[in-house]
């Protein structure tokens, strides 16, 4: 007769509820959408689901009146839901994973606003990955309608950044 063992789990892998809210924090805190630690055959991974920051243009609550000879004032159309721009034909969607910059230097102004008419191939944003700065184009000739991303902003795969109608 053969003698069984109980299987008792080893305490060197016992998972810390602690370390897990921890790292939790450090994420939320950090903007990360996942942080990953291992300590020999322990691997703890927190992943979060981030979700896009809606940036619309404000517009006047009150009519202003036209001056003679002054060009008539752009109303942009209103804010497409975050939920929609997923789904509309004009949104632009992330490639990669990395932090969003709506501008080529902190002292520079932005590639484009909400209202700027853009030429396809037209730079809209610039995401760095790996410490390469990605240059995303417009994909066809438009209007930004709406711009779906702070600067500085992670991002993740096609996550929606921008619509241009």
């Amino acid at each position: 007769m053969t003698d069984k063992k109980s299987a008792a789990p080893d305490p060197a892998l016992a998972i810390d509820p602690t370390l897990i809210e921890r790292l939790a924090e450090i994420a939320s805190r950090l903007g990360l959408s996942e942080i990953e630690v291992a300590q020999g055959e322990l691997r703890i991974r927190v992943a979060r689901q981030l979700a896009p920051v809606q940036i619309a243009a404000t517009l006047p609550a009150q009519p202003t009146a036209l001056v003679a000879g002054a060009p008539p004032a752009v109303v942009a159309p209103p804010p497409v839901p975050v939920a929609v721009a997923a789904e509309h034909p004009g949104t632009v969607k992330s490639p990669m994973v990395g932090t969003a910059y709506r501008r080529p230097s902190p002292e520079s102004p932005p590639f484009v606003e909400v209202g700027s008419q853009v030429k396809a191939g037209e730079t809209l944003l610039i995401i760095e990955a790996m410490k390469t700065m990605n240059q995303i184009p417009a994909p066809r000739s438009g209007t930004v309608i709406q711009i779906l991303v702070e600067d500085g902003q992670p991002v993740e795969y096609g996550e929606p950044l921008m619509i241009v109608e």
